[in-house]
């Protein structure tokens, strides 16, 4: 049932949506203007205006090298748990099987899990198989953590989609490769995305599973809190990290807007 506000309690809501809103967004808005501070000391009053900092990190082959490895485990991993998440959706929506609910529970189990303790964990198994902490180390840790978020997202799409639709493509000849193919995928490629996204900002921005489990090339974010140990490295820190913010917020409505309209094809089609 509505309950109706009266006015009070509608400017009172108004208030605390406002203070909600600069609780988030104000830490983000001083660090643009740290960014552009002529001081490398974070303080106000500002000395000045500059761009100095922001051509130190793009000169700054380490702060480079660490993006570009946080931006290749992100993608590879992403595309790996996006694929796992399809098809532990694909067997947990279409299929029902005596102890499904445990192994929902097990797939799902890295959202509850410490990461730390699956950090620490992870680098005990890598140890004992003989595996060297690298690249594919991380990838495969932030693949576990992803996989959950990927199976959230998709499975209750899948859930909408009516089995009859596949059903009708096998009786005209389509083999499970291609009705998923020409039927399924269209029709959660939205969701698909949706779970990219999530997955690729998941493993981009984590830190606690990839400091047990990087190797010689660091993750921007193990980077990150390397640097902060040290000063004079502050001001590059604060100008990489406004153009990161501003780079994912930009591509995350660039897909979500990409999503809605995707949504509403299929809704009309």
């Amino acid at each position: 049932m509505d309950v109706a506000l009266s006015p009070n309690g509608r400017r009172l809501m108004r208030v605390f949506f406002a203070l909600v809103i600069v609780f988030l967004y104000a830490p983000i808005a001083i660090l643009l203007v740290f960014s552009f501070n002529r001081s490398p000391v974070p303080v106000f009053p500002l000395s000045g205006v500059t761009l100095r900092w922001y051509h130190d990190f793009l000169t700054n082959a380490d702060i480079r090298g660490a993006l570009e490895t946080s931006a290749i485990i992100a993608a590879v991993s992403s595309v790996g748990a996006v694929v796992l998440g399809i098809l532990a959706a694909i067997g947990l929506t279409r299929r029902r099987f005596r102890g499904q609910l445990g192994v929902t529970a097990l797939l799902l189990s890295p959202l509850v899990i410490p990461l730390l303790v699956l950090g620490v964990s992870m680098a005990l198994l890598f140890h004992e198989l003989g595996m060297q902490r690298s690249m594919y180390t991380v990838m495969i840790g932030h693949i576990v953590i992803s996989v959950p978020y990927t199976i959230l997202v998709i499975r209750p799409r899948l859930g909408q989609i009516d089995a009859s639709l596949g059903e009708a493509a096998y009786d005209l000849g389509a083999g499970p490769l291609t009705t998923f193919r020409r039927v399924t995928l269209p029709l959660i490629l939205p969701a698909v995305v949706s779970a990219f996204m999530i997955a690729f900002t998941t493993s981009f921005d984590e830190y606690a599973v990839a400091s047990f489990l990087v190797g010689p090339r660091q993750t921007f974010p193990v980077y990150l809190y390397a640097a902060l140990r040290f000063p004079s490295q502050l001001p590059q820190v604060i100008a990489v990290a406004v153009v990161v913010l501003m780079v994912s917020l930009a591509v995350i409505v660039a897909a979500e807007l990409w999503r809605r309209r995707a949504e509403a094809r299929l809704e009309a089609a």
